[in-house]
């Protein structure tokens, strides 16, 4: 299912990353995003449906120092003003990837993790999955039918 954003999601998604969105044409939205105690920077640019084949997707690019993200087929996304984070979502199957905003410039990226790792408990995970499982642990309150 591809989320059809709304001009009330890009605003929300830029209040929570303390900047605002620049449109690149009709369909391409980028928030600069500048940490004020470091000296981080990243460019968040939104893609919205991309036709590829016939059929349309989001895509969601991440640029900073040294560093180039994406996230194909982005189905949703959870502004936290009170993590300060933005998380874009895409799933396939059973795997979901997650990709992470923070308003101070940070990122965080994690790529086909299986439901189980998601739905389990937490405390029984190695510590290398523990933080996986807790960032994209949003996605288990969202079904097929999950909408903005």
């Amino acid at each position: 299912m591809i989320h059809q954003f709304t001009k009330e999601n890009i605003e929300t998604i830029g209040k929570v990353l303390g900047t605002s969105a620049k449109p690149l044409g009709n369909d391409v939205f980028r928030f600069e995003v500048k940490s004020e105690d470091e000296p981080r920077k990243l460019a968040l640019e939104i893609h919205l449906g991309l036709d590829v084949n016939g059929e349309q997707m989001n895509m969601v690019s991440v640029y900073a120092y040294n560093t180039f993200l994406q996230l194909h087929n982005c189905t949703a996304f959870v502004a936290s003003e009170i993590l300060q984070q933005v998380t874009f979502f895409g799933k396939s199957g059973e795997k979901t990837s997650g990709l992470i905003v923070e308003k101070t410039a940070g990122c965080s990226l994690y790529a086909n993790v299986d439901q189980s790792i998601l739905s389990g408990d937490f405390t029984q995970l190695p510590e290398d999955l523990m933080m996986c499982g807790i960032a994209l642990s949003l996605t288990e309150s969202m079904d097929d039918d999950f909408s903005f």
